[in-house]
C-alpha cells in the first residue's frame, strides 16, 4: 500500500441464501466450500464445522492459504449466511457459481466488495 492511495488485496463476498434444504448437513455443507474453494483456484489449509444438533444450525469454515469462506445456517427458517474472501489469484466467481449452483433453488442474494 502506498500513502495517499489504496492497494486493492481481493475481493468479499457476502451471500444470503433464502428457502434452501440440507442446512443441519455439515458434511453436505463442507462438501459444498470445498467445491466452491476448488473451482476458485483456493487452497483448503483448514476446515471446521459444528452442527448445534438435530434440525438444528451448523457454522462452518474453511481457512484458505487466500483467506476464507464461512457458512452459517438457520434450518428452520432455510436461510444461510455465507462470507467469501480471496486474495491473490482465486477466482471468486467461480466459488460463488458453486454456492449457487449447490443452493438452485432456493433465492440467492450475492453482494460483492473490493478490499
Amino acid at each position: 500500500m502506498t500513502e495517499g492511495s489504496l492497494t486493492r488485496v481481493g475481493t468479499h463476498a457476502l451471500i444470503d441464501v433464502r428457502g434452501a434444504a440440507r442446512l443441519d448437513e455439515p458434511a453436505h455443507l463442507e462438501a459444498v466450500l470445498s467445491r466452491a474453494a476448488s473451482a476458485a483456484g483456493a487452497t483448503i489449509l483448514q476446515a471446521h464445522f459444528h452442527h448445534f444438533g438435530r434440525n438444528m444450525g451448523v457454522t462452518g469454515v474453511l481457512m484458505l492459504a487466500e483467506s476464507h469462506i464461512s457458512i452459517h445456517t438457520w434450518p428452520e427458517t432455510g436461510f444461510a449466511a455465507l462470507d467469501i474472501f480471496m486474495c491473490g489469484a482465486a477466482r471468486i466467481d467461480a466459488a460463488i457459481a458453486v454456492i449457487e449452483e449447490a443452493f438452485g433453488a432456493a433465492q440467492i442474494e450475492v453482494r460483492r466488495m473490493a478490499r
